[in-house]
């Protein structure tokens, strides 16, 4: 037994664990570090030593066993508990300093002596301790002392700091009243999170309490519709935050004193009244309100903004945030909402001032997503001592919920078989009806066929008609098959689609995408509901022959300016039709890369012979050729360098059936792929060149010689003298 108990000792590994780091604290802040021990042998009560690292000093701080443990450097401290060491176990201890130093950053070290019958395990533990220089400043601005009932109250606090990565502000503004206890009325961060006091969860709901985010220093909590309930002292109380372990934890903490408020019971300066002058009744139309501004007094040579709100509802009536809509400000200025920007731009939303203290907002056309609640914000400025403008009040009014008059309209779709088709060949019918709620008479209606070849695969568009009914042939471009498909209107909402010929390619599921439509005179069409159909699916089963394709080449390695036949055989499995039932339309490919997927087409035949060749930018040509009913032919004269490569070859096989005469396109298959090397040849490539080269030269030479010799013997040659004739002189003598 003994022997076991000592055996199973040693299977335990003593481990010693601190505070998960590294710690970042801010100076003259308390803080403390844990240290835990487990799996050891020995006394239940374990003992602790901790001891500090700065670079190459090590320092003794504090023992649980040893009074003499301690450093002199602080021993003060340790007198006067600003360090301290907490037993929390009998395995678990904790550090304490009270005050935290920015000279205290260091590596903290704890350990355990050993009471282990063997050593096993690590018996001490780091972490890293930075300290930082408190730089957090709070200085809020002292609000209004004298509120006006139904004004607004700004609450103001200005917050700075030094910026440290990994640690994160948060803001909290605090009220009492006299003795009370404070309550939280908002708090923002440190997580960018907002939290409500659980007594003003309604008020900011509501609209009445908004936070104001301004440039990183001033931040703003707005009392709106101040009441007698609101005076009192408010507080500002900045907390600095850390993440460790997935948990918030708190390192430095101000608060700050805002100042008092009293709310004086008087008569408001103004009130305002926010009503609908214009009510959409469906989606597309107009939908105009109006904010009102009553019983104004004191406002002097001051001026109004106004600022239209807007407050989407989730289901079950709960809202979400809040925003604006477009702002008129103390100058005048029209300010569009970050949201709301494009359609204010394009006039889709206008703001216009009625004199004198009325301002309504237009929604040229309202659409789904403006259903909510909307409010008014009347803000009075009076001209500061600084020349500028300075807004003195605001007032929110309560919200007021816009909804459709009618009910939201509703599109749905059903499709029916009309005529199945049953083999290739035959006809596919099949109606598309609307069934629609809340739509307004004079509604025009839109429709796509879509096609899936299986659930949930990418669909392709075949054919549309539009709101005016105009047919448009979309993906639907398969050469001599354009009349083959057929879509019009039988109905108010019924619509008709055809396919005459199926083909197999033509396998699948159908469906139809409805859209309603509304126009108003010199405007363009508005979408005003759309819904899909359900599917309807084409799945004969085809019982014609199987077809393979293979290719072949004389041969796979040529000099350049050679010729290359390639042959591509179609071989037929299953029942075999006649040579005058088949007919095959042949593509060849050449991928210039091998293994690539990208191929360029070089040649194609169609199924009446009409050959069609793609252009070529080089000096050799191709050829095709019929050899037999299944047997193609691409030859390639006058190779060059780039014609070398992989090279395939497809055949789409038609059929015309012996019942009807129509003529069903078959599956598409594909040959593998045989290379082609075009060979450099460097004598045959300098041949041609010398033997021009040395008939030129022996031209040039025979052409001289001959022509020196010419010429010698026209310029050298020897005249005889012609006798000189007597007859005349004696003539002359006699004479």
């Amino acid at each position: 037994l003994n022997e076991l108990v000592l055996f199973m000792s040693k299977l335990l590994i003593e481990s010693v664990t601190v505070s998960g780091g590294p710690l970042l604290r801010v100076e003259g802040q308390p803080l403390s570090i844990r240290c835990d021990v487990s799996e050891y042998e020995g006394p239940r009560e374990q003992d602790f030593e901790w001891t500090v690292t700065r670079g190459t000093e090590t320092i003794k701080v504090i023992s649980t066993f040893d009074d003499r443990f301690t450093d002199r450097s602080l021993q003060d401290r340790i007198r006067s508990d600003d360090i301290s060491v907490s037993r929390l176990a009998d395995n678990a201890i904790e550090l304490r300093i009270q005050e935290a130093r920015v000279s205290d950053s260091a590596i903290y070290r704890c350990s355990t002596p050993s009471t282990d019958s063997f050593i096993s395990g690590n018996y001490e533990a780091d972490v890293q301790l930075q300290v930082v220089p408190s730089s957090l400043i709070v200085a809020p601005d002292a609000p209004n002392p004298v509120v006006c009932e139904g004004r607004s109250i700004r609450l103001q606090c200005n917050v700075s700091r030094n910026f440290i990565e990994g640690i994160y502000l948060s803001l909290t503004w605090s009220f009492k009243k006299g003795s009370s206890l404070l309550e939280d009325l908002l708090t923002f961060g440190p997580d960018l999170g907002v939290t409500v006091g659980d007594d003003y969860m309604l008020r900011y709901t509501d609209g009445g309490m908004r936070l104001e985010m301004g440039n990183g220093v001033s931040h703003s909590l707005v009392l709106s519709r101040a009441t007698p309930a609101d005076q009192g002292m408010y507080v500002c109380t900045a907390r600095l935050w850390m993440r460790e372990q997935g948990i918030w934890n708190r390192i430095q903490e101000k608060t700050m004193e805002m100042g008092e408020v009293t709310v004086n019971s008087t008569d408001p300066d103004y009130t305002v009244v926010l009503s609908s002058s214009v009510n959409a009744k469906l989606s597309g139309d107009p939908t105009e309100l109006e904010c009102k501004v009553t019983n104004m007094s004191n406002l002097r040579s001051g001026r109004l903004g106004v600022s239209w709100l807007y407050r989407d509802i989730q289901p079950g009536d709960v809202p979400v945030s809040t925003h604006t809509i477009v702002s008129l400000d103390e100058n005048g200025n029209l300010v569009p909402g970050k949201t709301y920007k494009s359609r204010v731009e394009a006039g889709l939303i206008t703001v216009t001032r009625m004199e004198p203290y009325t301002f309504k907002l237009r929604l040229f056309r309202t659409t789904d997503a403006d259903a909510g609640e909307y409010m008014c914000a009347i803000m009075a400025w009076v001209p500061s001592q600084h020349g500028n403008w300075k807004k003195v009040a605001e007032y929110v009014t309560p919200a007021l919920k816009v909804s459709f008059a009618n009910k939201r309209p509703v599109l749905g779709v059903v499709a029916r078989r009309l005529r199945e088709a049953t083999a290739a060949g035959s006809t596919f019918e099949m109606s598309c009806q609307a069934n629609i709620q809340n739509l307004p008479p004079g509604t025009a209606f839109s429709i796509l066929i879509l096609s899936e070849e299986a659930i949930g695969s990418p669909s392709r568009k075949l054919a549309s008609l539009g709101p005016e009914m105009v047919l448009q042939l979309e993906d639907w471009g398969e050469p001599g098959r354009q009349d083959s498909l057929m879509l019009v209107k039988t109905g108010k909402r019924d619509f008709q689609f055809r396919i005459q010929a199926v083909q197999v390619t033509d396998r699948g599921f159908y469906s139809c995408e409805m859209k309603a439509w509304t126009k108003q005179p010199g405007e363009d069409w508005v979408e005003m509901a759309k819904g899909v159909s359900n599917k309807v699916q084409i799945a004969f089963t085809h019982k014609g022959p199987t077809f393979d394709l293979s290719i072949s080449s004389d041969t796979t390695s040529v000099f350049p300016w050679e010729t290359v036949k390639m042959e591509c055989d179609v071989s037929v499995s299953g029942t075999s039709p006649t040579a005058d039932d088949v007919a095959y339309e042949m593509k060849w490919f050449l991928s210039r890369l091998m293994g690539s997927n990208s191929a360029s087409l070089l040649a194609s035949m169609d199924r009446w012979g009409v050959v069609r060749k793609a252009p070529r930018n080089d000096n050799s040509d191709c050829s095709l050729e019929r050899l037999g009913p299944r047997r193609f032919a691409l030859n390639i004269h006058s190779t060059q360098d780039s014609d070398a490569g992989d090279y395939h070859c497809t055949a789409t096989p038609w059929i015309r059936s012996t019942a009807t005469g129509v003529w069903s396109k078959a599956p598409e298959v594909t040959s593998q792929r045989v290379f082609l090397n075009v060979k450099f040849a460097l004598w045959d490539s300098m041949k041609l060149p010398l033997l021009y080269g040395i008939c030129a030269s022996v031209t040039v030479g025979v052409v001289s010689l001959v022509l020196g010799l010419v010429c010698a013997h026209c310029c050298c040659k020897t005249t005889t003298p012609t006798p000189r004739s007597h007859n005349k002189l004696m003539e002359l003598e006699i004479d």
